[in-house]
């Protein structure tokens, strides 16, 4: 078997498929895509499909290692979610091509269903609470929220105390059974992180995301001992060598993200290497349903899995695309009880609805991220 095609899809709301074909007939997907930078990948994904078209697909390791090592300079968010898009669609065709489902060909399942969270939104409490509310009521039993919009860098007595009346108001309205998540989305300085996650510790969250950006993971050891809420990052480490130091600093979770990081090869990687430091598995997947496929069937294999992140609904999105819009049958990826159940059809098993992306692609999309400043006009991280 030979790969004959490779072709890319820039899809709305902000995406970038990749279909990869074989001269017997087997079609595989996958997502690669760095958000506000799509087109830039789609540019990667056709140079390392010169290397590419010939090649037997089924050489999985063989082909991930040449594209991550065959060239001088390596890594990057770039490179790295060229090379993880590339990597799904070739265990797509694995698990065609063996008559397996992906998870089988990691070694097995080990769960039924894996947890996932909703994202909420609002810019209020009682918003807040209204929106999660509504997913109470849909079965969900954990939800993550920006803790925050833009942050001074040693935030004031009112900015931390907003932060806590978000969470508050999101622990009301989940009582104590269900879990909030909150995510600093790397808005935080290390001043601004000592004194929200410790004010944040007595509501107890299931975790604080990216306190810190991810050039100041060395300083993550500082948060660790200053809290005792599980603090995770990853969703911009694209590799292991990447995650040993948050790992080393005492990170609970990590959280590589299956389009960046690598794909589903070196996220199995970086998931072992989490283990042998009692870390927990919580990949980050605020984009599509071939992303998210891929994160599950890990999930399924994986013993320090804790729970997925999942983009129905979202913010990104409207209602012309949003996670199942592109998907033939979303029966694999329906949530039930704020779980999402094991499926054992070949590959990553989801039926792409190629003529939805077909149509889709002609209109494209320039999705950019926001790029915020402070009140006396420097840059804010978003």
């Amino acid at each position: 078997m030979k790969i004959v095609r490779i072709e890319t899809f820039l899809v709305p709301p902000r995406w970038l498929f990749c279909r990869v074909e074989t001269d017997e007939g087997l079609v595989g997907w996958g997502e690669p895509v760095v958000e506000g930078r799509a087109e830039v990948v789609r540019a990667a994904i056709d140079v390392f499909s010169e290397y590419l078209i010939g090649e037997d697909p089924l050489r999985i390791e063989h082909h991930w290692q040449t594209l991550t090592k065959g060239g001088f300079y390596r890594g990057g968010p770039i490179l790295s979610s060229a090379v993880a898009g590339i990597d799904q669609a070739l265990w797509d065709i694995a698990g065609q091509a063996y008559g397996a489902p992906v998870h089988a060909l990691l070694g097995g399942p080990l769960r039924d269903r894996a947890r996932v969270y909703a994202w909420v939104g609002g810019d209020e409490p009682a918003e807040l609470a209204d929106a999660i509310a509504a997913h109470v009521d849909a079965g969900m039993t954990a939800v993550k929220m920006n803790a925050s919009g833009r942050l001074s860098p040693v935030p004031t007595a009112a900015e931390v105390n907003d932060v806590v009346r978000r969470v508050s108001a999101a622990r009301e309205a989940l009582g104590d059974d269900r879990d909030v998540a909150i995510d600093l989305h790397g808005r935080a300085s290390l001043p601004a992180a000592r004194m929200i996650l410790p004010a944040v510790a007595p509501l107890r969250p299931l975790l604080v995301e990216e306190p810190l950006v991810p050039e100041q993971t060395h300083l993550l050891g500082d948060l660790v001992r200053c809290t005792p809420v599980p603090v995770a990052t990853g969703e911009r480490l694209y590799d292991r060598s990447g995650f040993l130091p948050a790992l080393q600093a005492g990170v609970s979770v990590v959280q590589p993200d299956l389009s960046h990081a690598g794909g589903i090869s070196e996220v199995r990687r970086i998931a072992a290497l989490a283990e042998t430091y009692g870390a927990l598995l919580a990949p980050h997947c605020p984009l599509g349903p071939i992303a998210l496929a891929a994160s599950l069937h890990v999930a399924f294999a994986t013993p320090n899995f804790l729970i997925q992140e999942q983009s129905m609904g979202i913010h990104y999105h409207s209602a012309e695309a949003d996670l199942l819009s592109y998907v033939a049958d979303p029966a694999p990826l329906q949530i039930v009880d704020g779980h999402i159940a094991r499926w054992d059809s070949p590959g990553l098993g989801i039926a792409i609805d190629e003529a939805a992306v077909r149509r889709a692609d002609a209109a494209g999309h320039a999705w950019r991220n926001p790029v915020w400043r402070h009140d006396d006009g420097s840059f804010a991280e978003w």
